[in-house]
């Protein structure tokens, strides 16, 4: 019993140390973004400012056009998020419940493609892109990442969750695999589907170095990359950096918070068979 008492003892505390490592510097950096400019480099630290510049904020958006850079996040992790999803459904339902020849093979060599290297790819997509004359555009920042093979993966995992003898019903009773797909399928993919787009949201929303190679122009210019270009711009004025790195963060913060039950029903669930 005692031994029980002192396992569980110790285990909430390195969750709790976990998580004061993780959350203080979002902490640090929410405080700093109140904070004048002379409190700045206090030592020792100060946490609490002395008074709070809400205006802070409002300088950031009257040195940078956010509200644009804001939008063209939003529209790219959009469409991004969109085309993956119907890319990966259809992705999925074939690797799972369609039989054809050499699926296993195809499959595998696609799961070997997430051992390459992003960087590695970088070059010949940036090529590609170039040679179409899609720089400076949406379709650049738009259409190469709507294929995700870690998302058809975990799709086609939950796919398996679901009886294959209902599958077998359905085609007995005349239903295509297009009317299988979209009206039993993907309802009862929704916790795999939510997360995926989550993870699609995520990984979207702060992506840095793609939109910095295929795009020169401030109007096509991502929340990430206005704020690299804001750094050079501020300088040591850090309290506006940080207004401008919390205004960037918070979004995606809310977007995961209403989201994240669905990541342990879906992981769960997918692994239920693979």
């Amino acid at each position: 019993m005692t031994k029980n008492i002192l396992k569980k003892s110790l285990i909430y505390i390195i969750l709790v140390l976990g998580c004061i490592i993780i959350l203080l510097p979002f902490l640090w950096m929410i405080s700093t973004s109140l904070k004048p400019f002379n409190e700045i480099f206090l030592m020792p630290p100060k946490w609490i400012p002395s008074k709070i510049m809400w205006k802070n904020y409002g300088e950031v958006q009257s040195k940078i056009p956010l509200l644009k850079y804001f939008l063209n996040s939003v529209f790219i992790t959009l469409g991004v998020t969109l085309g993956t999803l119907i890319t990966t459904i259809l992705a999925a339902f074939a690797f799972s419940k369609v039989k054809f020849w050499g699926r296993d093979v195809i499959f595998s060599t696609f799961i070997g493609t997430m051992m390459i290297p992003g960087e590695v790819i970088l070059i010949p997509n940036y090529i590609t892109i170039s040679k179409v004359g899609w720089m400076n555009s949406y379709k650049a920042l738009i259409i190469p990442w709507t294929i995700s093979v870690f998302s058809i993966f975990l799709l086609r995992q939950f796919f398996f969750t679901i009886p294959e003898p209902l599958y077998r019903a359905a085609k007995i009773d005349g239903c295509s695999d297009f009317k299988f797909l979209w009206t039993i399928m993907v309802p009862l993919s929704k916790p795999a589907l939510i997360t995926i787009a989550l993870l699609r949201i995520i990984n979207s929303w702060n992506e840095f170095l793609w939109p910095l190679i295929v795009t020169n122009i401030p109007n096509m210019r991502t929340l990430p990359v206005g704020l690299m270009t804001f750094t050079s711009e501020a300088g040591a004025d850090y309290h506006l950096l940080m207004a401008a790195a919390t205004m960037i963060i918070i979004p995606i913060l809310i977007v995961y918070f209403v989201l994240q039950k669905y990541i342990i029903s879906s992981m769960t669930k997918s692994g239920i068979k693979g």
